[in-house]
């Protein structure tokens, strides 16, 4: 339950907000724009500003604690079951809903909803019992176990205990401790609703008995090994890196203080183009996101994706996700895009835009065209996969049936 007290600025995204002088206190803006100034553009109140505040986010959204009395919260332009959606992509998630079962109306909500499930699905895993592994262990001890180090028993032959290398069988293995780190952030952001939050509080406790609590960053959840006996940690892993991912760290100090949770959109978008096309781009071509090009020792790019002939791995497309809506290309947009594809020697730079321009490009810079293409994601009645495939029907308009 939220304290009575507490007071929510709301923002949106990209979106120019402005306060009364009186409504926000001059120590809490100062703590924005000292802890938060990447977050968040502020401006006091002044004889330009009306003497009223001035607040805009800079492509973040989600939740950020200032104090415990005075949040703000930072909406996306994205509908919600947009946003949904480009997360259950971006972090392969595919959770299959019942039709209509998920109505989030907010961005809390929908937080809620995924540390819901997570916090299930810990508590469905702990009652069939945890994923067990062998871990080498090396103690001294006053019984023979597994292997007996020679040389030190030679060495002290007074010693009543040998040192003995062993495997043991524990829960207590890297698989199960981002779980309950992951349970044990989600508890310190104050997002979750009390109903929300005794589920997660259960699963956190039903780990605490078998786990160690050690930090991790999102990374600890990629490229993991599944196999027959732990297949199902997955998905939990999958919903552990978005909770990682985007709750960042206190600038306070202690346990107790609460944890800002902000979706970077810019890098959200580029993660669910690149995993959209991987799932949905057809047979003849491979898709690879972060693509780097090596300049020389010190200096590289990162390219968001490119897609390959899958035959030939010759670069086809070379394509830079934009997370705007402006009228226009930028200079340094058409600019950037034409020096990957020069690097990568290809012949079709792809400019991707949430949302239709006003001059759309389609030009030639050489032997390279250059396209600004839409993927769709601020139309209220839009459909993720409806304006996926309208997308990739422009993006490749000979190849698809």
């Amino acid at each position: 339950m939220k304290p009575e007290s507490r007071r929510i600025i709301e923002l949106t995204e990209y979106q120019l907000a402005t306060f009364e002088q009186d409504s926000i206190p001059e120590s809490v803006g100062q703590k924005i724009h000292h802890n938060y100034d990447k977050e968040i553009d502020i401006e006091f109140p002044n004889f330009k500003t009306k003497y009223q505040w001035h607040l805009k986010s800079k492509g973040r959204v989600g939740n950020i604690p200032i104090t415990p009395e005075f949040h703000i919260a930072i909406r996306p332009k994205v509908p919600i079951n947009n946003l949904f959606g480009m997360l259950d992509y971006a972090y392969k998630l595919k959770i299959k809903f019942p039709q209509g079962s998920i109505q989030c109306q907010s961005l809390q909500e929908s937080y809620e909803t995924l540390a819901n499930i997570l916090a299930q699905k810990i508590l469905e895993r702990c009652r069939k019992g945890l994923y067990r592994d062998y871990l080498s262990k090396t103690e001294r001890l006053a019984y023979i176990r597994g292997r007996v180090d020679l040389r030190s028993a030679l060495q002290k032959p007074w010693d009543v205990k040998l040192k003995c290398h062993y495997n043991e069988q524990t829960g207590d293995i890297e698989d199960n401790q981002i779980l309950a780190w992951t349970l044990f952030i989600i508890g310190r952001s104050g997002l979750c609703r009390e109903s929300v939050s005794s589920t997660v509080r259960k699963a956190f406790h039903a780990l605490q008995g078998f786990v160690t609590l050690k930090p991790f960053k999102s990374e600890a959840c990629i490229d993991r090994n599944y196999h027959r006996l732990n297949q199902d940690y997955q998905l939990l892993h999958a919903l552990c890196r978005f909770f990682l991912d985007n709750t960042g760290p206190s600038h306070e100090t202690g346990d107790r203080e609460m944890l800002p949770f902000l979706i970077d959109m810019a890098n959200l978008y580029e993660k669910f183009v690149a995993e959209w096309l991987k799932a949905n781009t057809p047979k003849g071509f491979e898709v690879e996101p972060q693509h780097r090009v090596e300049h020389d020792t010190n200096y590289f790019d990162k390219i968001d994706l490119i897609i390959r002939d899958s035959e030939t791995k010759k670069v086809q497309y070379v394509l830079d996700t934009k997370y705007k809506a402006p009228d226009k290309v930028a200079n340094n947009d058409y600019h950037q895009i034409v020096a990957y594809a020069n690097a990568l020697n290809c012949q079709n730079a792809i400019l991707v835009y949430p949302q239709d321009l006003t001059t759309r490009l389609d030009i030639k810079h050489g032997a390279i065209q250059v396209r600004s293409l839409t993927f769709s994601l601020f139309s209220l009645d839009s459909d993720l996969h409806e304006a996926g495939k309208t997308f990739l029907t422009s993006l490749l308009p000979n190849t698809l049936p």
